[in-house]
């Protein structure tokens, strides 16, 4: 019976990661797409705990969804688009 939850907690979470990725990818708004890729990687720590591996979940979870998130959206946010006139033609 436990198995059985683990195979299909598993697939799920596999399923959402791969369909928050897919956004992430096609997404045409950067700070959207920096939270799902922060999402995916959340997913991704998840899994690492149900394959027994907490040292590896912790390291995603922090430096992969925390830390590259809040450097993204920092650098996103302190950079202008072209059509507001912040890039040269």
């Amino acid at each position: 019976m436990m198995e059985e939850l683990f195979i299909a907690l598993w697939v799920i979470m596999s399923i959402l990661a791969i369909a928050m990725a897919i956004h992430a990818v096609l997404s045409r708004d950067l700070i959207k797409a920096t939270i799902l890729m922060a999402g995916v990687s959340l997913i991704a720590s998840f899994l690492f705990v149900l394959l027994r591996a907490p040292d590896v979940a912790m390291a995603e979870a922090s430096i992969g969804s925390a830390l590259t998130a809040i450097i993204l959206v920092l650098a996103i946010r302190n950079t202008k688009r072209f059509e507001e006139g912040g890039g040269e033609k």
